[in-house]
């Protein structure tokens, strides 16, 4: 898809207007919004058709914020995208507010590689997007915008591939375009992951033929201060080990790199706007398979920094490969802040569902700095908690602790939080859990189908507010 920002739109083209509750309307849509009984209430739409044009009217409630008006371009194109062209009139409307309804609009709009290339003709009609506006700053708004929007973009193809393609290799062979954006990007093989003493990762990825990798991603900024660092799980496809997992709905498993797409994303989106915070990305980067060299239940891992771990279930290998990474980027990069992100447990699904990701924290500033930016991006979280009581149950005769906590209806994602935490040190430390919102099954009025790329428009709206500001860092 493509945006063209103009003031006046293209003949024969379906155009969408934001209408507030008891909002004015176009004289020629009056009758029609009359009898359909739409006055602006947010998340409702009208259809006016008229010599050949259609005319959609998209209420944003009282007092439209920002997120409503994101709200309402999505809902534009949930009606309209079968069409080849559409325009969005945000004429009247501040940049900001007008740059949230093309933002919308493309987030809805978006649809995975796979259907890009494919010949039905059926597959992807919209293609472009005329935003009609005349605001002054609307260029500058739109450009922040359209930097979230690419970074979003990015992270939902990578968690798209399938993992034949999205290796740990095919991942970062996709990373060209933060180079190109000024990222610096070095790569750690096998060779100095052992020299690093990073043996959690390496024995995740150590039953596949495709081997792991830790990435570092690096965007200098123009503060003279230390980075902010997010970590992201990166198995690109995750059987289980020998700990296999049930066959039904294996496939979803190669969306288990949603936390890595997500910080690569976030990373693209603060290099496309020349973010002034220094940043960093580590991503942990493997494939948990069955081969003669696989983990097992029982082993004991030594960990960067000399952490012993001991295996109770190879299925827990998210925790392993972010507790290496962890340990590295706050020892290697001496941050001033650290969010990882990672698809870890099915049991924040049971508690959150499809709607929130797990929010976990040693620092109640930052936690509140992070649910600030998932509430203005609409990527919401929940704060869970930590506590000693879950650090108990991870106790090992073995070694100095154990990857989980052993038995069944266990509160996983707090063990595995609590786990995570061993590995941070004295570091502001957020730890996001976000599985079962990276992915959404079929699309709504808010929503495409597939990858979402949550985390990517937080974490871009985390910097701004918190780590752009030499005063507050």
């Amino acid at each position: 898809m493509k945006l063209r920002i103009g003031s006046s739109a293209p003949k024969a083209v379906a155009v969408a207007l934001p209408v507030p509750l008891g909002g004015a309307l176009p004289d020629e849509a009056e009758a029609a919004a009359r009898v359909a009984g739409f006055s602006g209430v947010a998340g409702t739409c009208c259809e006016v058709r008229s010599l050949g044009q259609v005319l959609l009217l998209v209420g944003v409630g009282p007092s439209p914020t920002e997120a409503s008006y994101r709200s309402a371009g999505a809902l534009a194109v949930a009606r309209l995208g079968g069409l080849k062209r559409i325009a969005l009139d945000a004429r009247g409307l501040l940049a900001g507010s007008a740059a949230a309804f093309a933002l919308g609009a493309m987030l809805r709009g978006w649809t995975p590689p796979q259907n890009r290339r494919d010949p039905n003709p059926e597959a992807q009609k919209l293609a472009n997007i005329d935003l009609l506006s005349n605001a002054p700053g609307i260029e500058a708004a739109w450009s922040n915008a359209e930097a979230a929007w690419q970074g979003a973009k990015l992270a939902r193809d990578l968690v798209a591939l399938p993992s034949d393609v999205l290796s740990p290799d095919g991942f970062i062979d996709r990373l060209e375009p933060l180079r190109k954006a000024g990222v610096s990007i070095t790569v750690l093989k096998r060779r100095a992951l052992a020299h690093e003493g990073l043996g959690a990762l390496l024995a995740v990825g150590r039953g596949s033929a495709h081997r792991p990798r830790l990435v570092l991603l690096r965007w200098e900024g123009a503060l003279e201060t230390p980075p902010v660092v997010f970590v992201g799980k990166g198995i690109t496809f995750d059987t289980g080990g020998i700990c296999i997992k049930p066959a039904d709905k294996m496939w979803e498993m190669r969306a288990d790199m949603a936390g890595a797409a997500a910080c690569a994303g976030a990373m693209l989106s603060l290099a496309l706007r020349r973010s002034a915070a220094p940043a960093c990305a580590v991503l942990a980067l493997a494939e948990n398979a069955i081969g003669a060299e696989a983990y097992r239940p029982g082993d004991v891992l030594t960990t960067f920094g000399g952490k012993t771990i001991e295996v109770i279930d190879t299925d827990a290998e998210g925790r392993l490969v972010l507790a290496d990474a962890l340990g590295w980027a706050v020892a290697r990069l001496k941050p001033q802040a650290v969010i990882d992100l990672a698809t870890l447990t099915g049991s924040i699904v049971v508690g959150l569902g499809h709607e929130m990701g797990g929010l976990f924290s040693n620092d109640d500033a930052l936690a509140a700095y992070v649910a600030a930016a998932g509430e203005a991006t609409g990527e919401l979280v929940w704060r869970m908690p930590l506590g000693a009581g879950y650090r108990e149950a991870l106790n090992s005769d073995i070694a100095d602790i154990a990857n989980c906590a052993k038995g069944r209806y266990q509160p996983d994602a707090s063990h595995a939080a609590t786990f995570l935490s061993e590995f941070v040190g004295e570091a502001a430390w957020v730890h996001l859990d976000i599985a079962g919102v990276e992915a959404r099954e079929a699309a709504d009025d808010r929503h495409a189908a597939g990858a979402t790329g949550f985390g990517v428009r937080l974490l871009d709206r985390l910097v701004s507010q918190r780590f752009e500001d030499p005063h507050r860092a």
